[in-house]
């Protein structure tokens, strides 16, 4: 019997403790074609990695897992924030187990993306929606025919070069075709994460910027009576949040039937909502069923205040329709996230900073979210890249770097004008992980030179989880260098995409240069999504840098300050210094690592009532993920 494993890597999140929002829907919808087309019973042994696992493991922990026993396939789905690591682990795959048969697909696979084509490891590419070419694909594979009569296929040649695609041909399957994966087995329904479903596929919306509008915009829907009966189901297995991905939520027909629907099958409540709707059809009525529904969160694109703009790239609307449609959901406590795009062909920055004036002006200023365009595979915009002036980065996240309004510093400066605006940041925070070690967890590892007691993993190339830290500890850290820097060199090699956060623990200061020395370090290994999407912030989501003061020594205040200029510093205390300095921390004071095992309860609301929460962590490991679920959101829920 010939295997097939199939694998959906997770957002990376700002944080080990965050919920990556990891549900390996597109996987599991592949396998649910290979089953229903009878692919099980030929021969073909169906495996979805489990999400617990992709959320956990590191890349050599991973390439191993997925080349033993040799599998004959192996399938990636690829995304903006996934690509380059999962390509990475179809190298590694093959350098383990040749004989693997590698195919990709997701948005990120199409012809006008020669970041991924040019790219090897694997075999196959699959673009557009895949589960008919998926099964037709697999079935050619068993019977070891040529697949390049398929739609929608390229295939590496002998010579090891990509050949084209071939013919583009756009799914019309309808969507009873195939069950739910949910129902399937092969996606778990977490209560703990988000439940992701498709009732519609197709948009009516050509918005230049979005990759919807690939598919078709003849809508494929699944109808009411089917779909109830997948909610219920759902239901029945635990789901608490569920995510609609269609494209545009109210675009469906029989729209306020559906609705009444979801209100009698989600009548106790016990199930929140999310979706993406545009504001035209929004009405009083509407507002009223949507929260009856259950939904608590609702995404409006404005993107854009300038209609000139908005007819530019196909996104049409008017402001005053969104504010309207937004303020009517607002009003029923349902939280919002109103879009504007830096960026977008005809806008200024002026432009930007007029958009967020209207909805303060609406009283919607709290729920505006703004963030930088991208020029994504599969695109129209990407297509018009160039007689648009758009100018962008040629790998994820894809993002834009001029255009003609917007110099590079033009882009930064909007986004943190806005955020000057909003009183907040819009990016994530990355937070590092400065919890003690847990022998269960390898992700914790140090090096510490003349240091009798043990903290950590001590070998820094064995491999390790998705997300690390790394204690350099030391009396004299300078001294150690040379030594240290060979080792980090080791555990880039064995997990070149992990998470990784450098702890800095000395017993006496150190020359301030030393943080340009390692940051020359870093700059060694290739650059990535986590490297890039905060790059015009000066900061690296893959690797970061902090200082930890032992508890009990004494350093240099000015010493202090200078280093504060380049990296987070945090102060090891007990909660009751910690609640002394409450409002200090990581203001006037260093942030609170926080060293006692035992829970302070009256501490931690001092604490979260009063300090900045980023500039709290924990060496316990329960209380720093309780204080990333509760205090900072970074749950499921």
């Amino acid at each position: 019997m010939a295997k097939l494993k199939l694998v959906q890597l997770p957002v990376p999140p700002p944080t080990a403790f965050a919920a990556t929002g990891n549900v390996p829907l597109a996987a599991g919808c592949l396998a649910v074609s290979a089953r229903e087309n009878g692919l099980e019973k030929k021969g073909l042994d169906l495996e979805v990695l489990d999400p617990d696992i992709t959320d956990k493991e590191g890349d050599t922990q991973l390439a191993d897992r997925l080349a033993k026993d040799e599998p004959e396939f192996l399938g990636f789905s690829l995304y903006l924030w996934n690509t380059e690591r999962s390509l990475h682990l179809a190298k590694e795959v093959k350098r383990r187990s040749p004989s693997t048969k590698i195919l990709i697909g997701g948005p990120e696979v199409n012809p006008d993306n020669p970041f991924v084509l040019s790219e090897t490891g694997y075999d196959i590419a699959v673009s557009g929606e895949a589960e008919h070419t998926f099964f037709a694909l697999m079935e050619t594979l068993l019977k070891k025919e040529d697949p390049r009569k398929l739609p929608n296929i390229a295939v590496r040649g002998s010579d090891g070069k990509m050949g084209m695609f071939s013919r583009e041909e756009n799914a019309s399957f309808p969507l009873t075709s195939y069950p739910s994966p949910y129902l399937q087995g092969f996606v778990p329904v977490d209560p703990a994460r988000s439940t992701y479903l498709e009732t519609v596929r197709g948009c009516r919306s050509q918005c230049t910027y979005c990759f919807y509008p690939k598919s078709s915009n003849v809508l494929r829907t699944l109808d009411i009576p089917e779909t109830i009966r997948l909610l219920s189901s759902l239901k029945d297995r635990g789901a608490k949040e569920l995510v609609f991905l269609d494209p545009t939520f109210n675009h469906r027909p029989g729209f306020e039937d559906f609705l009444d629907a979801i209100i009698d099958v989600n009548s106790d409540r016990s199930m929140t909502m999310f979706g993406e709707l545009r504001s035209e059809g929004i009405t009083e009525k509407i507002a009223d069923k949507l929260a009856l529904a259950g939904f608590n969160r609702i995404e409006l694109g404005m993107q854009s205040i300038n209609k000139e703009t908005l007819k530019r790239v196909k996104r049409f609307g008017s402001p005053e329709k969104v504010a309207e449609a937004a303020r009517m959901l607002a009003d029923r406590g349902i939280e919002l996230l109103l879009d504007l795009i830096i960026g977008l062909p005809g806008d200024t920055p002026d432009d930007v900073m007029e958009g967020i004036e209207f909805f303060y002006s609406h009283g919607l200023g709290e729920w505006v979210q703004v963030f930088p365009l991208s020029i994504l595979p599969g695109t129209a915009m990407r297509k018009d890249a160039e007689s648009e002036g758009l100018i962008y980065l040629p790998k994820p996240p894809y993002r834009v770097i001029r255009t003609p309004n917007f110099s590079a510093e033009d882009l930064s400066t909007t986004l943190f004008r806005s955020e000057e605006r909003l009183d907040r940041r819009l990016d994530e925070t990355p937070r590092s992980l400065l919890s003690d070690p847990d022998p269960k967890n390898p992700d914790v590892y140090s090096f510490s030179p003349g240091l009798s007691e043990k903290f950590g993993i001590e070998d820094l190339s064995i491999s390790g989880s998705r997300h690390v830290s790394i204690w350099w500890r030391g009396d004299d850290l300078e001294r150690s260098k040379k030594d240290f820097f060979e080792k980090l060199d080791l555990r880039f090699k064995k997990d070149p995409y992990a998470v990784t956060d450098l702890i800095l623990y000395p017993r006496k200061p150190f020359d301030p240069d030393l943080i340009t020395e390692i940051m020359e370090e870093f700059s060694k290994v290739p650059a990535s999504y986590l490297s890039r999407t905060l790059a015009h912030r000066g900061e690296n989501m893959l690797h970061r840098i902090v200082l930890v003061l032992p508890k009990g020594i004494s350093f240099p205040l000015e010493w202090v300050s200078e280093i504060r200029e380049y990296i987070p510093v945090f102060q090891e205390m007990d909660w009751e210094e910690a609640s002394k300095r409450a409002e200090e921390l990581g203001g006037e004071f260093p942030g609170a690592r926080i060293i006692s095992n035992s829970e302070n309860q009256n501490v931690w609301k001092i604490l979260k009532e009063n300090a900045d929460p980023e500039s709290v962590s924990f060496a316990d490991r329960a209380l720093e993920k309780r204080w990333c679920w509760e205090v900072l959101g970074y749950s499921e829920k």
